[in-house]
């Protein structure tokens, strides 16, 4: 059986609210075409190479699903005869491997996300009794294969998730501080400030690490999935195992030194910054990035750097005026020590840009997870 995407080449990705527009230039430099953006993503063809270098070293895609059939679907029992019937599940997974469900469902008959999926499992174990007599199991923390389900105006859509869960979860974060950026986040932040390497960087409430982190994967050329423990692409009915292996060899291959200090940061809790050090040292590099405890009214001059920053916004410090006063010193602190920088701050509060107490030279739309933040320019003369 050729399954879907085998037929058209037709994969869709899923990126994070205000990255459409990045997202579109990152596939079509990684070799994508027919990029077209549409709702909550951007669909793409790509042949076999294409899509595994995309996989392997896009930084701001969320997910990349592989359609596998699109067929109506007016009730739940009609989802779980094609899904029994008409799919050969054997193709994927074995008895011996776990897997996940992500559905959501829209202006169906099929009006519940969950019991959709469970339907949808039932087809799946069910056809494994059948025909083996064992069945595979679920995991909702670390599956062998994913798989997605899409319901809208009583049309399915089911699709292998080729990532293996969501691409913000590099590997390299083992440990969080509180409301932690998404990866894929500071990745399009580093994106949007056009920054390259090219000139010293510098975040002054750095958390657990994880924008640092992302720069020192920008400056030293690390594919974003390099980190990265699992895939599902092996279980893609036709997986090129030589192919897989080649693609990963030559982004690999780009890998450059990072130059001491380069990229540096600081917090005012130290045991974020143990976490920060503890997952930056999964990267190559590790050690060029510099960090110290110090809170930002400390900091000497930081002049002529690009400076990124994801300051609490209300659900770490819990008080609205006291969170509201720390940005306005920070944005004395910009005016007054960041002479020729040019500064990214991230807002998870919008109502908090004005605390700030200069002008943006653009406040664009960025989602963190539940977030809906803006990431606001400052330019520093």
């Amino acid at each position: 059986m050729a399954y879907l995407y085998e037929r058209n080449r037709r994969f869709f990705a899923q990126i994070a609210g205000g990255s459409e527009g990045l997202g579109i230039r990152e596939l079509v430099k990684l070799g994508a075409t027919d990029v077209e953006a549409a709702y909550r993503g951007v669909y793409f063809r790509a042949t076999n190479e294409a899509l595994y270098r995309i996989a392997y070293s896009a930084r701001l895609l969320s997910r990349i699903l592989a359609p596998l059939v699109s067929f109506d679907c007016h009730n739940e029992e009609g989802l779980y005869q094609f899904a029994h019937t008409r799919i050969r599940w054997d193709d994927f997974l074995t008895p011996d491997h776990t897997f996940l469900i992500f559905s959501n469902v829209g202006n169906s008959r099929i009006n519940h996300s969950q019991y959709a999926a469970l339907k949808l499992k039932d087809a799946i174990v069910d056809q494994f009794r059948d025909q083996y007599g064992a069945r595979p199991s679920i995991d909702k923390e670390a599956p062998d294969v994913s798989f997605n389900l899409h319901i809208d105006r009583n049309k399915a859509i089911i699709s292998l998730d080729v990532s293996g869960g969501s691409l913000h979860r590099r590997g390299y974060r083992r440990v969080a501080g509180p409301a932690p950026m998404q990866e894929t986040v500071a990745a399009a932040i580093l994106e949007l400030a056009e920054w390259k390497g090219d000139m010293p960087l510098y975040d002054p409430m750095c958390g657990s690490g994880t924008l640092l982190a992302e720069a020192l994967m920008v400056a030293g050329k690390v594919p974003a999935g390099w980190p990265r423990p699992h895939w599902c692409i092996p279980h893609l009915p036709d997986y090129d195992k030589r192919l897989w292996g080649t693609v990963r060899k030559h982004a690999e291959a780009a890998m450059q030194p990072v130059r001491q200090g380069l990229i540096r940061g600081s917090d005012v809790d130290q045991k974020v910054l143990r976490a920060a050090r503890e997952n930056l040292n999964r990267l190559p590099e590790a050690s060029k990035v510099e960090m110290r405890c110090l809170d930002f009214r400390d900091l000497p001059n930081l002049d002529g750097h690009t400076i990124v920053v994801n300051p609490p916004y209300g659900i770490r410090m819990g008080d609205t005026h006291e969170t509201a006063a720390l940005y306005k010193a920070f944005g004395d602190f910009l005016k007054q020590y960041c002479k020729g920088s040019t500064a990214y701050i991230y807002c998870g509060n919008r109502e908090l840009i004005s605390a700030i107490g200069l002008k943006p030279a653009f406040k664009k739309p960025l989602v963190n997870g539940p977030l809906d933040g803006r990431l606001v320019k400052i330019e520093l003369y």
